[in-house]
């Protein structure tokens, strides 16, 4: 399979037709290899326009998610970044393009292997980190960027603190079937919130919603 004429096709019908025009982040949606990083049964499809299974619930997010969260996110190439679920890697390969450090923070220690030896080919900078998702990486912190990896039933509050003034934390928060891609803000100690697109991303386990008790 030609991965590259792939790629190409990808950032052209998939990346450029839904409102990314940052050229940055095109560039580096068509520079990363995706196919790295996509299990070996699925690596024919690593550049469909859909979640990738990667297994335990864990999923590669869609492209043209991925690219609309680093937009939103608004990268420098000063900022230090983190990024929380990371998964095989991907979204940390593809950031590690646009911003000067990138912490891949990983629970798994599986899929953090699989994200160490793909992230040695094309983005070797990116410090792999296993730990707790919801505890973010503290020792590494204050980040400028947190982008986490996947859906969160809430916003991530545990993550705020670790947030530089003026940093931006992006995520997609999903209550329900239709999840929104969600932009915060610190300044100070105050945080500000919006919301931009949809995305049917799922859940990252984790970060379900907590079921309530009745007593």
């Amino acid at each position: 399979m030609d991965f590259a004429a792939a790629r190409r096709k990808m950032v052209a019908s998939q990346i450029r037709t839904s409102e990314v025009t940052d050229p940055a982040v095109v560039e580096a949606m068509g520079a990363v290899p995706r196919e790295l990083f996509v299990p070996a049964a699925a690596r024919a499809f690593a550049y469909i326009d859909e979640d990738i299974a990667l297994g335990k619930g864990r999923y590669l997010i869609e492209s043209v998610v991925l690219a609309r969260l680093l937009q939103l996110a608004d990268l420098q190439t000063t900022d230090k970044a983190l990024i929380v679920g990371a998964g095989t890697g991907y979204s940390a390969a593809v950031m590690s393009r646009l911003v000067a450090s990138v912490t891949a923070l990983e629970s798994d220690a599986a899929l953090a292997d699989l994200a160490k030896q793909a992230l040695a080919q094309v983005a070797p900078q990116v410090s792999v980190v296993i730990g707790d998702l919801k505890a973010g990486a503290p020792r590494n912190s204050p980040y400028d960027v947190i982008l986490v990896d996947g859906a969160v039933s809430a916003l991530p509050n545990g993550l705020k603190p670790q947030l530089a003034d003026g940093g931006r934390l992006v995520c997609i928060v999903r209550e329900g079937p239709v999840g929104r891609a969600t932009l915060v803000t610190r300044s100070g100690d105050s945080y500000g919130a919006r919301q931009e697109f949809d995305a049917m991303t799922p859940i990252l386990p984790g970060f379900e919603k907590q079921p309530k008790f009745v007593f």
